[in-house]
């Protein structure tokens, strides 16, 4: 990104003088130009008067008004935890009359408002359940809609991933509002291990400080509500290490997705407090007065982005049998990864068993996820990868496993082969139960979940031996609240957007086995069977055919 001030001037806005000696400044195109950022603002004056114009505006005695400086403008800004987003955020708001929108505050918001979509939140959180992300995208909507017409927004560390920001686009287009610019702020990585050591966080309102850049006027009490700081167990070294490598998994995507768009702007971050708020606020000014240019593919491309892992080569291998199942909800993947688990004798691994039992017994990965949970956000899929790297190290996988519910997205597909490879594994084959959305909808408003133990029922497919009463626990049975025709068609729309870019890669990857999976059980079943036996033939002659 760089503010061109070379563009020619318009009627409506121009370089001020003070930038007036930098036209031969040296230029990077899509990064930010040191040089003239200090001198150079953009800004709106009133029309020059030409001999053809002088009288008739004379007559008329209008004199063209600088515009409001909102100009309904609509910002993203995004980056890793540690680049000082929420705190620019909130400057550049006020700075230019926009509207803050981040994430975790619509979050809280909604649970301690206790709105539907709160109380739903809640729900899976009190059922040691991750909060599915069409909830969070709900709220993000209903959020969006409440907004005044004639106001702009800045939206703070959203979108996270290509999927998201496809669901930003098309939720903006509804409302009749599209992204002017966004602002990739790029620290280097080793600088934000460094902040985030330091950095300090209110237990109220979660407002942040940081002991050096930004520290409260009063040591260990938050300016804003008077409440205590503390330093969050996640902003160890090594946490913030792998959230760093997920972001940048996560985020190359989207940097590709909106410099496709031409409107990413990379703006360097790593500078003292004032001197990035200066450069923030050019580069607004910049997008409002449309004399913006935007990142390149080379300047994208020098940006960090972690190498992607090899799949383990089949003769170094161990040869064990790993299988993925894939499917959207209501497709019957779990009842299938029962059945299969108990003919291949294989451990069933499945994310939200793995989640609820790292918070019952208060692992290390449990007790994290429940800061986060206890603070009313959302837990960081990092902690989700690193149970699912933890559960594959135990012994009772040496020889295989079936996983289920995981991966849902391409940045966890590449965590997982990274996994796989630490441990001399490659996957056997991704099988993927395919049912039709309509058949879905149907079938989840028939479908029953065990209070206790979460084992699912249906009420035609799957239903308990006595009324109402879980087979393997006793306990009682319920229909999940966002079991509901409207609700499910949004969690389908979710799982099309994050996972058909996965269904593609491991397609490409020659490991995907599609499966029927609108007969019976049993039906669907011994299709799955007989597939995965002539998967395991082939992948133990492939590991004869390639031993050196």
């Amino acid at each position: 990104m760089s503010i061109n001030a070379e563009t020619p001037r318009s009627a409506a806005a121009t370089v001020v003088p003070a930038c007036q000696g930098h036209d031969n400044a040296p230029k990077q195109p899509g990064v930010f130009n040191q040089r003239v950022e200090a001198h150079c603002l953009v800004a709106p004056l009133t029309p020059v008067r030409t001999p053809a114009t002088h009288g008739r505006q004379r007559a008329a005695r209008t004199v063209r008004a600088p515009p409001r400086l909102s100009f309904r403008m609509n910002i993203a800004i995004i980056g890793p935890s540690g680049v000082g987003k929420g705190t620019h955020a909130s400057h550049l708001c006020a700075k230019f009359e926009l509207r803050h929108v981040a994430v975790g505050d619509v979050f809280r918001a909604n649970l301690k408002n206790r709105t539907a979509l709160g109380i739903l939140a809640r729900k899976y959180m009190e059922q040691g359940e991750l909060v599915p992300d069409e909830v969070v995208d709900a709220m993000l909507e209903e959020w969006t809609n409440r907004l005044p017409g004639d106001r702009g927004t800045l939206i703070d560390g959203f979108p996270r991933t290509a999927g998201q920001a496809r669901f930003l686009d098309e939720l903006l287009r509804r409302y009749h509002r599209t992204l002017d610019a966004v602002i990739y702020l790029h620290v280097d990585d080793e600088e934000i291990v460094l902040r985030l050591s330091g950095r300090f966080i209110c237990r109220n309102c979660q407002k942040p400080y940081h002991q050096q850049e930004n520290p409260p006027a009063v040591y260990g009490v938050c300016d804003e509500c008077g409440g205590e700081l503390y330093h969050r167990p996640d902003d160890s070294t090594d946490v913030v290490r792998a959230r760093l490598r997920m972001f940048h998994r996560t985020t190359s995507a989207v940097l590709d997705h909106y410099r496709a768009a031409q409107k990413l702007v990379i703006v360097p971050g790593g500078d003292s407090l004032l001197e990035v708020q200066s450069r923030l606020e050019l580069t607004l000014t910049a997008v409002r007065s449309g004399k913006i240019v935007f990142a390149s593919a080379r300047d994208v491309a020098a940006l960090p982005r972690p190498a992607v892992a090899a799949a383990t080569p089949v003769h170094l291998a161990r040869q064990t049998l790993d299988f993925v199942l894939l499917g959207a909800p209501g497709s019957g993947k779990g009842t299938q990864a029962e059945v299969l688990c108990a003919r291949l004798r294989l451990p069933h691994i499945a994310t939200g068993d793995l989640f609820r039992d790292n918070l019952r017994r208060e692992t290390k990965l449990g007790k994290l996820a429940k800061t986060y949970m206890d603070r009313g956000e959302l837990v960081p899929d990092d902690v989700t990868d690193a149970m699912v790297e933890d559960r594959l190290a135990q012994p009772d996988v040496v020889d295989g496993f079936v996983l289920d519910g995981f991966p849902r997205t391409l940045h966890q597909a590449h965590a997982l082969m990274e996994m796989m490879s630490r441990h001399r594994r490659r996957l056997t084959a991704v099988l993927y139960i395919k049912v039709a959305d309509e058949a879905i909808v149907g079938r989840l408003s028939g479908r029953l979940v065990c209070e206790k133990c979460q084992a699912p029922y249906h009420t035609h497919f799957k239903a308990p031996k006595a009324a109402g009463k879980c087979d393997h626990c006793g306990g009682t049975l319920y229909q999940r609240p966002d079991d509901s025709s409207s609700t499910v068609r949004a969690r389908l729309a979710t799982f099309h957007r994050q996972t058909e870019p996965l269904i593609e890669f491991y397609r490409h990857a020659t490991l995907l086995h599609e499966i029927a999976g609108e007969r019976d059980v049993q039906a669907v079943a011994a299709e799955t069977l007989k597939t995965v036996r002539r998967i395991a033939l082939v992948a133990e002659s492939d590991i004869i055919a390639s031993a050196p």
